[in-house]
């Protein structure tokens, strides 16, 4: 069997501040071995439980968070951004199974660091329902006709997970005790944890189903700023609801992860500038 892993840095065991995990933070080295090992917990995993090949995306922030050479060498490695489709870029048909590695929980829920692919995004709904980034992913391997078999992360988005996944095996490696605060446990326990979780989804893997495929998709997203939300209005099809809130629908998967591409891109700008985007 063929298994792809996606693993993000927030819900790294240890992890819960925003030095730890953003580029140029004190702390942001540490995250970097934390995340690399457990990466190699989920590959370790998969290769006991009988994989034939292991793929592994870098999905948190620019993409480019291993340290490469301790990356465990039987899995190749996708890195780098952007990427067509994000977190879950290089996963195709070929593959039995998507473990999620590292995982959180969705914006406008508790959890720590929760977001949906930005944080100056207040949330993220998906046909009128708050969407976390796991959630979104799992359509992106439907598609594909893969399953989700695992998911590694706080608390809430193991019991998010538990919820929306039918059948999937969650790792919870430490308790949300806020935005920014967490009980976590000991890394090489949290490793352990993942390995045996991991290679029990590999093997329940023929027992799992493609989350359904919505049959509309409509996005809507708060935006932390008014320009940014001025700005995401203007895409051709798009409809703002007030003065933090646009809606838009999208005919398919692909224009979804690029419609969430673009307004990352506006919501980005806005934070930098603070001022209007669009001269009126």
């Amino acid at each position: 069997m063929d298994v792809y892993i996606s693993v993000d840095m927030e819900g790294i065991a240890g992890i819960a501040t925003m030095d730890q995990i953003v580029r140029g933070g004190h702390a942001y080295p540490r995250s970097q071995e934390l995340m690399t090992a457990e990466a190699n917990a989920a590959i370790a995993g998969a290769f006991d439980a009988g994989a034939d090949t292991v793929v592994v995306n870098d999905s948190h922030g620019t993409m480019d968070n291993f340290l490469q050479d301790e990356l465990d060498e039987r899995a190749r490695l996708v890195t780098g951004s952007p990427k067509a489709q994000c977190m879950a870029h290089g996963l195709d048909g070929r593959h039995g199974v998507a473990l999620f590695v590292g995982y959180h929980a969705p914006g406008g829920c508790p959890g720590v660091l929760a977001h949906s692919f930005s944080s100056w995004f207040t949330w993220m709904r998906l046909n009128d329902r708050l969407v976390s980034e796991a959630e979104v992913n799992a359509l992106l391997a439907a598609e594909h006709g893969v399953p989700v078999g695992l998911v590694t992360g706080d608390d809430q988005i193991c019991a998010l997970a538990e919820r929306v996944f039918p059948g999937v095996v969650t790792a919870p490696v430490k308790t949300a005790e806020g935005h920014t605060a967490t009980d976590s446990l000991h890394p090489r326990r949290a490793q352990a944890l993942i390995r045996e979780a991991a290679a029990a989804a590999v093997k329940n893997a023929p027992e799992l189903r493609p989350v359904p495929i919505p049959d509309r998709l409509d996005l809507t997203v708060g935006f932390q700023l008014p320009a940014a939300a001025e700005a995401a209005a203007d895409v051709p099809g798009a409809e703002r609801v007030d003065e933090h809130t646009v809606t838009c629908p999208v005919p398919d998967l692909r224009q979804l992860m690029g419609l969430i591409g673009i307004w990352y891109g506006v919501a980005a700008l806005a934070a930098r500038t603070r001022l209007p985007l669009i001269d009126r």
